[in-house]
This record gives C-alpha cells, sequence and structure tokens, in this order.
C-alpha cells in the first residue's frame, strides 16, 4: 500500500511545485505524508458535496485543483465554512492536496487536457514560462589552489544542475600577468612578468547565488584581483507556460466549433457561447482553461481563428473583437478545468497501479439555473 507521501511525490513530480504563481497556494494542504493510501478521489473543488464523496466512499486523499486556503487566513476553526470542511477531511483521515497553477503550466497541464478534449493538435503555450535564469561562472585559479576554491564555490550555493551536484568544467592552462605600483601579489613581483600554472573552472548557479559566490571566491582564492566572468544563460523556450495553442484535424465554422466545445465539455447552466461571425473559418485555436481573459492581447498576436477560455467579460471582449481579434468561444470556469481531473488520476494510476481511483462526477461549477432551465 502507498502512503501520502508516494502520492505527493507523484504529483509534484508531474505538477512541480516551483510552476505555481507567487501568490498561489500548491501542494498537501492537510494530512499525515506518513498514512497510508488506498483511494484517491479527484476534483476541481474541495466543496462540501465532493468531501461528503470522499468521506462516504473511504478516500485517503483528495486532489483538487483550486485551493480551499488561497488567501490568508488567521483560523481553521470548525465554525468557518473552510475551517468546517478541513476539520471533515482530518477527522475522516482523508487528506487534502492542491494542484493549481503549477497545474496550469505543466505539461501536460489543464491546458492540454483541454485541447485533448476538444481534438487539438497541440503546438505550445500561449504563455511560455522560459528556462530559469542561471549564471555561469569561469574562474581562472592556480592549479593548486583549484580543489579549494571549487570546495568554496560549491558550498556557496554553485554547481548543481538538476538532481546532480559539485558539477564542474575544469581545463589546465598558463595564465600570465604584470603586477604595477600598488599591487601586492600573492605570486611573482612587481613590475615583472609572471607566468603561472592555471586551471579553468566554470560552474552554474541561480543570480541569487551571486553576492554569496563572489564573496566565497574572493576568500578562497590566493589571488588579489582573482580573474572571473559570470555570464547569464539566455531564457529558452521548455514547453511549458500557460494555455495552449493547436490545430483541429480539419477547418470548420465557428458555429460547429462551438457545437464541438459544447459537446466535449460537461454540462453547466452556464453553457458554451461564442462570439464572432458564426461563418468565420476556424482552423487554429487558442484554449485557456479558467479564467483567460488576461491573454486577449497575446492571442491576437498569435493570428489564431479563435480562443477557447472561461470568465469572459463584456467589455473586454467587445473590444478583443473590434480590434480584429480571434473569435471566442467562453464555457463555464469548471468546465474547462474539469478534463484535467482524468488527466491527474491517469498519472497516478499509472505511477501508483495499486491505488483505487475515481473522479468526482459532481458539479461544482456555481451557476444553478440556466436560461432554457
Amino acid at each position: 500500500m502507498a502512503q501520502v507521501s508516494e502520492l505527493v511525490d507523484v504529483l509534484d513530480a508531474a505538477y512541480p511545485p516551483r510552476l505555481a504563481e507567487s501568490w498561489d497556494s500548491v501542494g498537501l494542504v492537510c494530512g499525515d505524508p506518513g498514512e497510508d493510501v488506498a483511494r484517491v478521489l479527484f476534483a476541481v473543488d474541495a466543496t462540501e458535496a465532493v468531501v461528503d464523496e470522499a468521506i462516504a466512499w473511504g478516500a485517503q486523499a483528495l486532489v483538487v485543483h483550486h485551493p480551499l486556503l488561497l488567501r490568508g487566513v488567521d483560523t481553521v476553526a470548525a465554525s468557518t465554512p473552510k475551517g468546517a470542511l478541513l476539520h471533515r477531511l482530518i477527522r475522516g483521515g482523508c487528506a487534502l492536496f492542491t494542484a493549481h497553477t503549477n497545474a496550469d503550466s505543466a505539461a501536460p497541464g489543464v491546458s492540454d487536457a483541454l485541447a485533448e478534449a476538444l481534438g487539438l493538435r497541440v503546438s505550445g503555450p500561449i504563455d511560455p514560462k522560459p528556462t530559469a535564469a542561471l549564471d555561469e561562472w569561469t574562474i581562472n585559479v592556480p592549479r593548486e589552489n583549484s580543489a579549494a576554491v571549487l570546495a568554496a564555490l560549491f558550498a556557496a550555493g554553485a554547481g548543481g544542475v538538476g538532481n546532480y551536484r559539485e558539477c564542474c568544467w575544469q581545463v589546465a592552462g598558463s595564465g600570465q600577468f604584470r603586477p604595477v605600483e600598488g599591487a601586492n601579489p600573492a605570486l611573482g613581483l612587481v613590475g615583472e612578468l609572471e607566468q603561472v600554472a592555471e586551471d579553468k573552472l566554470e560552474v552554474v548557479a541561480p543570480p541569487s547565488a551571486r553576492a554569496a559566490l563572489l564573496d566565497a571566491l574572493r576568500r578562497a582564492h590566493p589571488y588579489e584581483e582573482p580573474a572571473y566572468f559570470v555570464t547569464e544563460r539566455a531564457p529558452l523556450p521548455t514547453g511549458l507556460g500557460l494555455g495552449r495553442v493547436g490545430e483541429l484535424p480539419e477547418p470548420e465554422t465557428l458555429r460547429e466549433f462551438t457545437a464541438r466545445v459544447r459537446a466535449a465539455l460537461p454540462v453547466t447552466a452556464w453553457g458554451v457561447r461564442a462570439a464572432g461571425d458564426p461563418e468565420r473559418r476556424i482552423a487554429s485555436v487558442a484554449v485557456c482553461g479558467g479564467a483567460g481573459d488576461s491573454f486577449l492581447a497575446k492571442v491576437s498576436r498569435l493570428g489564431i481563428d479563435a480562443y477557447v477560455t472561461a470568465d469572459l467579460r463584456h467589455h473586454p471582449a467587445d473590444e478583443h473583437l473590434r480590434a480584429g481579434g480571434p473569435a471566442l468561444v467562453d464555457a463555464a470556469h469548471w468546465a474547462t478545468e474539469y478534463p484535467w481531473c482524468a488527466q491527474a488520476e491517469r498519472i497516478v494510476r499509472a505511477a501508483l497501479p495499486d491505488l483505487e481511483t475515481r473522479v468526482s462526477a459532481i458539479r461544482t461549477d456555481p451557476w444553478t439555473l440556466g436560461a432554457l432551465d
């Protein structure tokens, strides 16, 4: 039987917490990492009905997309709505885990699941998340001092690459310098050209470690003026990021494409609505699970035919269309993110096949009545 910690490891690997936006709250909300887990329920929201389902089914873990505790709180008393749910989960022995904007930017992630449901061939994100900033330090040091300088740099945070530590490149060479008046050379004499057997060391480090590395270098290096260079790696595409851009198997009208979206997503009172010429040809599509009107300008620059998202507002949508932007298809927030539940379930089942899993069928969309009800 697996433990909660193993489930967390699988989910963190699929949806790395480092991908979460700075304002977000993701990860294990409640639960003992050392407890056993046999059943896992997946849902978009940890509502009262979903929590009741998890407890009644005997789940030891509930995995959701939307954080229950997103804003700062100073109480989780059972007398508060959210506190009551946490108390119920804890008493029922059910852990709560959230993958939010980290699941949005992961590959595959929330928008990949939406694109798959719509039958799109994905080519990349709307808003790419580039590789993390990284410095390369190049340092010349007398050969006999190389080990000490490297040890100091590693201790200060250099040399980490993924799951590897103390990484470096080292090559032997010859350095030269001429101390001038005012110098206090560790080697050689003022006014005389000095040639020294040196190593060139290359290590990588995060930019946040610059001050610590420079201090460590100056302390460990024998020279009065160490020779070093720092180069920052250019940001590169990773395939990670918010939203997705893709192509339909065959072009279709906006009317037909809207029907495709409606058929692919779970039914809600909000429904699915489109803005634009119903006969407009749709071949290239951008999607963003959840609220995506902040990307209206970006998708306009992509030259696509339609944009599928949720929570679109009157004035931004109107201005977008007036400016010649792609057609808009607006669905319920919950519906656009619901396909992710099945994706997360597949990932967990592949990694932990002994677990019993299921996706909650409870509609947690807050809207209960539509115009046709």
